[in-house]
């Protein structure tokens, strides 16, 4: 079986040979934590640890890329802007003004390369006339939303092994980003008209994306951030999310499932029980990363909403750190949901450095017997 075959039997309950090995990911604290550890210098963590167990790697993390660009486009000027008491003042690539720690640097704001705590300072909208100069940077026919080679990857993506995932922010995360969190809730109840015309502007922006996508290459999944939940609860209230979300993961779901899209997967950090039914409602089939700390409890999910939502994550890290009897009952008490089917097990977030080489090497080798690859 395929590594795509294998990812999507299991995530639509399918049977598959057996599920997908991919424990979770490291970041580059934890990489350099593990090279202390017994991870060879310059070896790939994932080849080396599939050697480690003696299993088939599968490179379960690794999915064909089109090189599509859903992001603002022309970025703002990256800068420091102020430097002391072991901190840098930093405008981001979106328009972000922050605060982070001078051991980091504006790359580290790119991507997830580590865990970086940063200070909020000016969000890029604030008012209705910087809403309007953020428009120009979301036109779908901007150079550079496609790459030149674009025509050529399609084709080859129609003999794929692999799975092709397309992926963008979703409405909350992406207002957020605009407005800042607590910009944007400030809006929804003192201005939610202007919420409700930016959610539909970036709504039709991705809808116009895919309409110049689609015809040529149809994801086998699609991965939306929507980081809106804290510890228990969600940041707004599921009224508030019908309202100014739901319309957008409507439409998306609607023009992918029409075009073949079998898996739209939800990416959320914090609990998500309240906000399980309205993805459901709109089609969305699979959330991850299911954070235990948060209060999540993938069992009880199970058991409220049946085949209707399959999942990635839901080890607790914490257990994982642990090791021994504490990462032994925690993999116990997911293998209920295993054997179910519609569930990819992996760490609920990025790796963190508390979690040493040795016993991520004994948790992923639990794992592999759990999922088939031992």
């Amino acid at each position: 079986m395929t590594p795509r075959e294998r990812y999507l039997r299991t995530l639509l309950f399918e049977n598959p040979d057996k599920v997908p090995f991919f424990p979770g990911g490291p970041r580059e604290s934890t990489r350099s934590a593990w090279r202390t550890q017994g991870l060879p210098e310059g070896a790939d963590w994932y080849d080396y640890l599939c050697g480690e167990l003696g299993i088939e790697n599968s490179r379960g993390d690794r999915a064909l890329d089109l090189g599509i660009d859903f992001s603002l486009i022309p970025q703002f000027e990256e800068k420091v802007l102020d430097h002391k008491d072991g901190h840098y003042v930093v405008q981001d690539w979106k328009g972000n003004v922050c605060e982070i720690a001078d051991t980091f640097d504006l790359t580290y704001l790119r991507s997830a390369r580590d865990f970086v705590t940063r200070r909020w300072i000016k969000c890029p909208v604030e008012n209705r006339d910087d809403w309007e100069r953020m428009k120009e940077r979301y036109n779908p026919d901007s150079p550079g939303r496609f790459p030149a080679d674009f025509a050529e990857r399609a084709k080859k993506a129609a003999t794929r092994e692999t799975c092709l995932i397309f992926g963008w922010a979703a409405p909350f995360w992406q207002m957020r980003e605009w407005c800042g969190f607590e910009g944007l809730c400030y809006l929804m109840a003192d201005d939610p008209d202007l919420v409700d015309e930016m959610a539909a502007f970036y709504c039709d922006f991705i809808v116009k994306m895919l309409d110049r996508a689609l015809p040529h290459a149809v994801p086998d999944s699609v991965e939306i951030g929507e980081d809106m939940a804290y510890k228990e609860h969600s940041m707004i209230s599921p009224a508030m999310a019908r309202r100014f979300l739901k319309p957008s993961y409507d439409a998306w779901v609607s023009k992918l499932n029409k075009a073949g899209c079998r898996i739209v997967d939800m990416d959320s950090d914090g609990h998500i029980g309240e906000l399980i039914p309205i993805w459901i409602e709109s089609g969305i089939n699979v959330c991850d990363p299911i954070e235990v700390a948060a209060g999540n409890d993938i069992n009880e999910f199970r058991r409220q909403f049946g085949r209707k939502m399959a999942y990635k994550g839901g080890v607790d890290k914490r257990a994982m750190a642990k090791g021994g009897k504490a990462i032994r009952a925690e993999l116990k008490r997911l293998s209920p949901v295993v054997r179910d089917g519609g569930f990819i097990p992996s760490c609920d977030h990025g790796v963190p450095s508390d979690v040493s080489w040795p016993n991520f090497v004994d948790y992923s080798r639990l794992l592999a017997k759990m999922t088939g690859w031992l």
